[in-house]
């Protein structure tokens, strides 16, 4: 069993877990996942990535949204709870290297795998903007630990509620114009946020790499439905990935396969819902 050892809710639906997973915790990089059941037996087996990890805790945290059933239960969990299992950790490494200066664009849920990959971008003597995007201010996660390792951070809302009233593809095409414009930009996000970074840097032939981490079910290569379009080639995200050259990545094929789950995900959140309120017993939040 894999306790966990705390538990803090970081936005309404998003929720942070330090697990105990001391394997995993040793050996994960960043980039990489691990799947996660909150039974041990016959529970949802989900892909979640590895936000960070203390090796001399044997812990690692997690970050998850709350949209379907897997990820309701994990919601429910309390510190001294655990969880079935955690396997990983999983999928390849981002690639590191001193490229000079790199852009961080994250959105949304994004913002939390993209954290441990700008922390070892710096480590490894880049220069780091970071630009941190959300809805409204309410749903911005994780600021203050972007800013120890951004050399500048921009943050935007849809909404103005807290920074710039934009999206992330606005500040990201001010800063390819600079005068030395970026060598390396990494953005993870919704995928058609994905879709539009790769648009912007396209015309400046700055290398683009995505995390396409939200489209993964199995996790292990086995049921075929992370399948992605790369460069004209048929790619598994959570073995051949899950990071890809965006420009190379056919999005809106992949927004469509990602629609062939909404219902399904949505119809197992609503009965497990249901279920855990029938009698009127729903926790206070």
């Amino acid at each position: 069993m894999y306790n966990i050892l705390s538990k803090k809710q970081l936005s309404e639906h998003v929720f942070q877990m330090e697990v105990e997973a001391p394997y995993v915790a040793r050996a994960r990089k960043p980039g990489q996942f691990v799947i996660v059941s909150v039974d041990e037996e016959d529970g949802e087996r989900i892909p979640l990535t590895i936000a960070g990890a203390d090796e001399t805790k044997g812990t690692i945290r997690l970050i998850f949204q709350r949209v379907g059933k897997a990820t309701a239960q994990m919601a429910d969990l309390k510190e001294g709870d655990s969880l079935g299992y955690v396997a990983g950790p999983l999928g390849k490494p981002t690639h590191l290297e001193k490229f000079g200066v790199c852009v961080c664009v994250g959105g949304g849920i994004g913002i939390a795998p993209l954290l441990p990959i700008a922390e070892a971008l710096k480590k490894a003597g880049n220069r780091v903007v970071s630009i941190l995007g959300a809805r409204t201010k309410g749903l911005l996660i994780l600021e203050e630990e972007f800013r120890l390792f951004s050399d500048e951070l921009i943050v935007v809302t849809d909404d103005g509620s807290y920074g710039r009233k934009a999206l992330v593809t606005e500040p990201l095409g001010e800063v390819c114009r600079r005068a030395s414009k970026p060598d390396f930009v990494m953005a993870i996000g919704p995928t058609i946020m994905m879709k539009f970074c790769c648009e912007t840097t396209r015309p400046f032939g700055i290398p683009t790499q995505v995390s396409l981490n939200t489209i993964m079910v199995d996790g292990t290569g086995m049921c075929g439905g992370c399948r992605v379009e790369v460069g004209g080639k048929t790619q598994f995200v959570c073995v051949d990935g899950p990071e890809f050259d965006g420009h190379q990545v056919n999005f809106d094929l992949m927004m469509k396969r990602m629609a062939a789950y909404k219902d399904l995900e949505q119809r197992a959140y609503e009965e497990y819902r249901q279920h855990r309120c029938k009698i009127g017993l729903e926790p206070r939040r």
